[in-house]
């Protein structure tokens, strides 16, 4: 079955988000997140020299200039097929909005120097517009509305699959919290936190970065426990792939936070950590 142009560049989207998204967390593990220190133009000017944090910072930005113009193509190519589905043109606008929002914040982030809460709400947007399209990529596909009301769709788990995705992005953005208030090594052991399960909650870092923890318990727990219903009832060979790779991702996302804190941070595990 042919996949439609506005399926493939929904697909296309979301593969790029992930790229963005692997080269934020770059950007902000090199220490380059001020290598540009205007925006929108670097020094002033739009062809920098692409040397040190200046590669990876300009390089972030000229991405998600690229992502704006892939999602308006998508928004045309989408535009069509929306009339019979009103929720394709509703969610390709609304994936608009928040694109410009997201670039508006990349810019005060700059701008202001790096406050918390503008830099973690810039990442926590970052990953709404990530899950608004992968539901595109996903409800756009060829016979999608047969799989949605097939006696195999997986359909009763649908609150838990909500649930999930909730919690899922709750840590998201405490994880978000965690690297732009340089907390990620508040607790340098694990699984313990300076010695304790519950360690002495006075001190802010410390109180983020095990909340974090925390959370992740409990949406790991969650999605493996969702994902494996979900793989016991459906039949759909898709449906059973999506189910393990969601459970097998929570042990990839452990490994990778436990190898953020004993390699004291290092670039690699911290940003396939924010990735996955």
């Amino acid at each position: 079955m042919d996949r439609p142009l506005h399926h493939r560049a929904f697909v296309v989207s979301v593969v790029w988000t992930l790229v963005l998204l692997f080269l934020g967390s770059v950007v902000h593990a090199t220490e380059s997140s001020l290598a540009c220190p205007d925006w929108p133009t670097c020094y002033g000017t739009m062809v920098p020299e692409m040397s040190g944090g200046v590669f990876w910072e300009h390089l972030h930005r000229l991405v998600a200039g690229g992502l704006i113009l892939m999602w308006l193509l998508a928004t045309y190519l989408a535009w069509g097929p929306g009339r019979d589905r009103p929720i394709l043109r509703k969610a390709t606008v609304a994936g608009l909005v928040l694109l410009l929002v997201q670039a508006v914040l990349g810019g005060v982030t700059v701008i202001l120097r790096l406050p918390d809460a503008v830099s973690t709400s810039h990442l926590g947007l970052a990953f709404l517009f990530l899950a608004v399209a992968t539901v595109l990529s996903a409800i756009s596909a060829p016979g999608w509305r047969e799989r949605e009301a097939g006696p195999d769709s997986g359909s009763t788990l649908t609150p838990w699959l909500a649930g999930a995705a909730a919690l899922v992005f709750a840590q998201s953005i405490l994880g978000a919290w965690v690297r732009h208030a340089d907390a990620g090594m508040a607790c340098p052991d694990i699984p313990l936190c300076l010695g304790e399960w519950v360690p002495p909650l006075d001190q802010r870092l410390v109180v983020i970065h095990w909340l974090h923890r925390g959370v992740g318990v409990l949406a790991g727990l969650v999605v493996v426990g969702v994902a494996a219903a979900l793989f016991a009832r459906v039949r759909a060979p898709r449906l059973r792939f999506g189910a393990l790779a969601a459970g097998s991702l929570v042990l990839v996302q452990v490994g990778l936070g436990f190898l953020s804190v004993h390699t004291v941070l290092s670039v690699t595990p911290v940003s396939l950590h924010t990735l996955v």
